[in-house]
């Protein structure tokens, strides 16, 4: 299948140029492609921010939400029909500091959904204060004199409630962004996929350069169902050293929320099929 596909055509995209979102747009357009995941089957669902505005780019069926919860909407439509590829995106502060508490208990649930966050460490739609996930000293027009309070730390806090596939990438590294992507995708279950995506507006410190030279990617042999060390190496975030990147966590032994609820064990048809209203209309609509 042809990424192109996915292409909305003429349409003017509102994010700088040189931005971080335009590889996760292409990326995920490739990783979608090649599972041959077509737009009928996908649905998008965002928040609020430049990094929520991926649905208004992307050829699929979309939803766009209210600032920090576009997990509640993306956990429904897939709690509704199993058989679509559900995606909730947004960026780190529409996740982790508007949406955190949706976030946390969605992990609990474990949907068969795939989170993807952009971390670009700062708040790029309103022009650049703090967000969660921005480090110590980072100065900004709210922030004069730096950021005081140590980064959240979205990995290890997703460890820490047993999510059940948890991964961040480097986005000026394509080819691992689009493997991992295509993993979390596959996944069954909730997958968290952080994206290090530079924000080249509003934070001049975590540049891609700056990414480039403090990440590196996990060992080969390196086990993700280790949640101890996966949970250790989560935390060396805050340890002041280089940044780890690949699949941390994976839990093959969590069950998926339609799964324990058993909504869906010998009828898989969307659930507005399965209500006995529509089956009356229905059979109302075969008479006329």
């Amino acid at each position: 299948m042809d990424a192109k596909i996915f292409d909305m055509g003429p349409v003017d995209i509102a994010w700088c140029p040189g931005c971080g979102d335009y590889l996760i747009l292409k990326v995920l357009k490739q990783a979608l492609a090649e599972l041959e995941i077509g737009p009928e089957r996908l649905v998008m669902v965002s928040g609020i921010g430049q990094a929520a505005k991926i649905p208004h780019y992307f050829r699929c069926n979309a939803f766009n939400g209210l600032h920090g919860r576009a997990l509640s909407p993306a956990f429904a439509i897939q709690m509704s029909n199993p058989e679509l590829v559900v995606i909730a995106e947004s960026g780190d502060g529409d996740m982790y500091g508007e949406g955190g508490n949706h976030w946390t208990h969605t992990i609990r649930r474990n949907p068969n959904i795939t989170n993807i966050v952009h971390n670009n460490m700062v708040y790029g739609l309103t022009k650049g204060q703090a967000s969660p996930t921005s480090r110590c000293g980072f100065v900004t027009p709210v922030q004069i004199n730096g950021v005081i309070n140590e980064p959240f730390n979205p990995l290890a806090a997703a460890i820490a409630l047993d999510a059940s596939f948890v991964a961040r990438v480097f986005i000026g590294d394509q080819e691992k962004s689009k493997d991992v992507l295509k993993k979390a995708i596959l996944h069954n279950g909730y997958a968290l996929v952080d994206i290090f995506q530079p924000c080249v507006s509003f934070n001049k410190v975590n540049t891609f350069q700056w990414f480039k030279d403090n990440t590196y990617n996990l060992e080969d042999g390196y086990d993700p169902t280790n949640r101890t060390e996966a949970f250790k190496r989560a935390c060396e975030e805050s340890g002041g050293g280089k940044l780890p990147l690949g699949i941390f966590y994976i839990n093959p032994n969590k069950k998926p929320y339609h799964e324990l609820a058993g909504t869906y064990k010998t009828d898989r048809r969307p659930l507005y099929q399965r209500l006995p209203q529509m089956e009356k209309l229905q059979s109302l609509l075969n008479t006329i």
